[in-house]
């Protein structure tokens, strides 16, 4: 075989694979260290030393929630909604909101809405019916939040906390509903659980007397 007829030389082989490239959903942030600057038994607030997802050194502030948020809402037969109000001093008012309280590590969350209902209202449901998982203000810290609806209530052991000063209201959920819309309600749990009662309703995921007595139809 003469030079001119030997086979065109092979091509190289292809770089060896680095990764796949980053999803749109992939994490940017590099974080080089971690630090706890304070802590309770309820909070801890971390520094982190990290690269931004545009290259450069920064800082990030971090708290860390060492129970889950609980809120349940009981709703009786006629419609009405209990609510429950106290002076926050995180945000220096009064706030009218649905029983609420922190589910520890070992504590199932369900435990914790039946707990904080027969605590704060004076309330036992015979059903619970989880409605809402969300997390709350995720820029700065790792919260999460799960809602609860409660049905066929009876009477039980009011216990409010020694911290806890409250009162008690029975009204129509279409009440509870304009305040949470005219931002009488606050309370993000109240306001989101309220809400996606009134969408359960309104889609026919709730049975058909309870959504007439709520809505007043």
């Amino acid at each position: 075989m003469t030079p001119a007829d030997a086979p065109p030389p092979s091509p190289p082989p292809p770089p060896e694979p680095r990764g796949a490239a980053p999803g749109p959903e992939d994490n940017p942030w590099t974080v080089k260290a971690v630090r706890r600057v304070y802590d309770t038994p309820w909070i801890g607030v971390d520094h982190a030393d990290v690269v931004t997802p545009a290259g450069n050194p920064g800082i990030y502030g971090l708290v860390r929630f060492k129970n889950r948020a609980v809120g349940v809402l009981p709703i009786e037969e006629d419609g009405a909604v209990h609510l429950v109000g106290q002076y926050r001093l995180a945000i220096g008012r009064y706030s009218w909101e649905m029983p609420e309280g922190g589910a520890p590590v070992g504590e199932s969350v369900e435990a914790c809405a039946r707990r904080e209902l027969e605590e704060e209202a004076g309330l036992v449901a015979g059903r619970l019916e989880q409605v809402l998982h969300m997390h709350l203000s995720n820029s700065v810290s790792d919260e999460e939040a799960f809602c609860f609806l409660a049905f066929d209530l009876r009477p039980g052991a009011f216990a409010p906390d020694e911290t806890e000063v409250l009162r008690h209201r029975r009204i129509p959920f279409l009440a509870a509903l304009a305040e949470a819309l005219d931002g009488r309600i606050t309370d993000s749990l109240t306001v989101a659980t309220l809400l996606r009662a009134h969408h359960m309703a309104t889609i026919g995921a709730l049975p058909p007397e309870l959504t007439r007595t709520m809505l007043g139809r």
